[in-house]
């Protein structure tokens, strides 16, 4: 599929779209530096929604967190200076398990059908026009693949919520979609909320156990 056809205006449903990338992606092993020539400048986007998928479901293909994550962040940097995007090589050409990342990829499809049910393209534009809302969205996008990247892994939504926020920036920004982007915010925001409460209630925790095996005095 050439993502450069991949405009707001397009007949073909996103969803379909997305499907069709990932039905394309090649066999045996893929690296990012194929999946960006796979899909080309323009497809950014909707490469960052396929790596986005990965966290939304309950799969561990390793060394995928690291090299998805960094190339999300990496994504939300091009966007911010207007440069080409740009991987450290080890990123760039580690070899995935093309097969695994194909079923966790599909597996995560139904986020995106969620989400397309409810997304409307060109619906509040305040939220998505403008250099200065570009340049927030941008940003919001940037502490999105930050908190993904978080060493949370192995508690429970810690990888799913930014993961999310993700997608909704990604889906917002592919349909000019205000209230795609809002949700991202949003889901920012919760994400933000709950490591506070991960972090707080770890000190508690570490707290009780100094206090119970080392007491003062």
């Amino acid at each position: 599929m050439d993502a450069s056809h991949q405009s707001s205006g397009s007949q073909i449903p996103l969803g379909d779209q997305i499907e069709s990338a990932i039905a394309s992606l090649p066999p045996g092993e893929i690296s990012l530096g194929r999946m960006l020539l796979h899909f080309g400048q323009n497809g950014l986007l909707v490469l960052t929604v396929l790596l986005t998928l990965v966290f939304l479901i309950p799969v561990s293909i390793p060394g995928v967190s690291t090299v998805f994550g960094a190339a999300i962040l990496m994504v939300g940097l091009s966007r911010l200076s207007g440069k080409p995007l740009w991987l450290p090589a080890r990123v760039r050409d580690r070899p995935l398990p093309s097969e695994r990342i194909r079923g966790a990829l599909r597996g995560g499809m139904r986020w995106v059908r969620r989400l397309e049910r409810v997304s409307r393209p060109h619906r509040l534009p305040g939220l998505v026009e403008g250099r200065v809302v570009e340049k927030i969205n941008d940003l919001a996008f940037i502490l999105a693949a930050l908190l993904l990247m978080a060493p949370f892994g192995l508690i429970p939504f810690s990888n799913t919520l930014p993961a999310l926020a993700l997608l909704c920036f990604s889906l917002g920004l592919m349909q000019r979609d205000g209230v795609g982007t809002l949700l991202g915010h949003l889901t920012n925001l919760v994400t933000i909320v709950y490591f506070s409460f991960l972090i707080g209630g770890g000190g508690m925790v570490i707290k009780e156990i100094l206090q119970r095996y080392w007491p003062a005095g």
